[in-house]
């Protein structure tokens, strides 16, 4: 972006696109960003030009990429890389099981991936997801036991199990181990 014109003409549609992709409406992007349906309306038809604080609140809400937004660059000509000190993390799940998000966040609710580290005979025990909900699970170090509603098995380094994850469901380390974990929701 060399300009601020470039910036403002790109802006409202690369929004109004990032709504649409989405299904949502001015309305649930308004609730979802606490930006008022009228400004939302005002910025993707150019009329507005939104506070960095406004576009913050945007592009959390559409869960889009803040800089990314405004890249003229192809979406396909471009690697994104997300370092690991800057992986998030889901804290207070499980016991002795360090859970860092590896998926994008558009991908919530529908193809999730995560790296799970176990302390040894750390577990992590879940409810039942969404109806259809699957689970593939492989283990990278040590061995687990992975247990969907009452079918138990025993996991090793290399082995992959795949299970239904809308039953209770857990994963119990045996000693230490390091998985990755794909949540697979319809």
């Amino acid at each position: 972006m060399n300009t601020d014109t470039e910036i403002l003409d790109l802006l409202p549609a690369r929004l109004k696109e990032a709504r649409r992709s989405q299904g949502l409406s001015l309305d649930a992007v308004a609730k979802l960003s606490g930006v008022s349906r009228s400004m939302v309306s005002q910025i993707e038809r150019g009329e507005s030009s939104p506070t960095i604080a406004t576009l913050w609140n945007l592009t959390r809400a559409l869960q889009v990429d803040f800089a990314g937004l405004l890249d003229r660059q192809d979406l396909t000509d471009r690697v994104e890389v997300l370092r690991a000190a800057a992986v998030p993390t889901i804290e207070n799940r499980g016991e002795g099981c360090n859970i860092r998000i590896l998926s994008a966040p558009e991908d919530a609710g529908k193809h999730e991936l995560y790296d799970l580290e176990f302390l040894p005979n750390g577990k992590l025990i879940s409810g039942p997801h969404g109806r259809g909900t699957r689970e593939h699970l492989t283990v990278i170090e040590g061995r687990v036991k992975v247990t969907s509603g009452t079918a138990t098995e025993e996991l090793s380094s290399g082995d992959t199990a795949r299970y239904q994850a809308d039953v209770d469901h857990a994963i119990e380390a045996i000693g230490s181990a390091r998985a990755l974990l794909v949540v697979q929701s319809t």
